[in-house]
């Protein structure tokens, strides 16, 4: 990839890895449309989304040094924090070391993605108006069993073009979280589970990699993460504000245009 196709793509995750529209599936789009769609490309999109994880801890580090004082400490809030994102993470580590394969051969099929973001674009207006009260207001006050079941559900973002943010975010409000302790749970568990999936796929790809993909991924890394840093505070306001309709439609369209796009090629 040219430095120009690489700077797209870093722009590309950091806007999109925490709004629920799939920067996975954006990056698919975008290099299928750029014309640098193949296995070591898959590779870059996976290991990018490390820069907008360190946008999290960046922004979040106070909230994480708390936790760790309390930790420390022996604070119950703090316990239910941690045991919280663990319980949430394991789903997907346990399926993902199982289905790495057949995620890998999805990456590279744009078709299934305009498809998911079509789907999912309908799912999250369908919650947004059948959920009406939310019972709880932060990522420490959630039960064990609503950690878990965010979790199982965000085993279905493997399929490119669900959105790992949508899903985790849809299925804690289907479970009673309110609009922002769900975007922040989201935030805290792609840590655990983009820092898993980014060390596996580099463990089983990453001798392949040339020099020159290395640098790819380096500078697409600090791209998404200047980037990451703006969006992910613009996207607490907006959903605390509006809710997440604006983004639904979004995917509805853009699933749309895309498959319409597949099918002139």
């Amino acid at each position: 990839m040219d430095l120009l196709t690489v700077i797209l793509l870093g722009i590309v995750e950091g806007v999109t890895e925490f709004l629920p529209v799939s920067s996975t599936g954006h990056l698919i789009l975008a290099g299928t449309l750029l014309g640098v769609q193949d296995q070591a490309t898959a590779t870059f999109d996976i290991v990018i989304q490390l820069g907008a994880i360190l946008a999290v801890i960046v922004l979040y580090w106070r909230r994480f040094w708390d936790v760790a004082v309390g930790l420390v400490g022996g604070q119950p809030k703090s316990w239910a924090f941690v045991r919280n994102i663990a319980l949430g993470f394991l789903p997907a580590a346990a399926i993902g070391v199982v289905v790495y394969k057949a995620v890998k051969a999805l990456l590279e099929s744009p078709t299934v993605v305009a498809v998911a973001l079509i789907v999912g674009g309908i799912a999250i207006l369908v919650i947004e108006r059948l959920v009406k009260q939310a019972r709880i207001e932060s990522v420490e006050a959630m039960p064990w069993s609503t950690a878990l079941g965010v979790g199982v559900v965000q085993c279905l973002a493997m399929i490119p073009g669900v959105s790992r943010s949508g899903a985790t975010i849809m299925g804690a409000l289907s479970l009673g979280v309110d609009r922002r302790a769900a975007a922040e749970f989201s935030f805290f568990l792609a840590i655990p589970t983009m820092l898993a999936a980014s060390g596996y796929d580099l463990l089983k790809s990453g001798a392949t990699l040339g020099q020159g993909e290395w640098l790819s991924i380096a500078i697409g890394f600090v791209v998404s993460f200047v980037v990451a840093l703006v969006v992910i505070r613009w996207f607490v306001g907006i959903v605390s504000r509006h809710g997440f309709a604006p983004f639904a439609w979004y995917r509805i369209v853009i699933g749309a245009v895309a498959l319409v796009a597949l099918q002139l090629r």
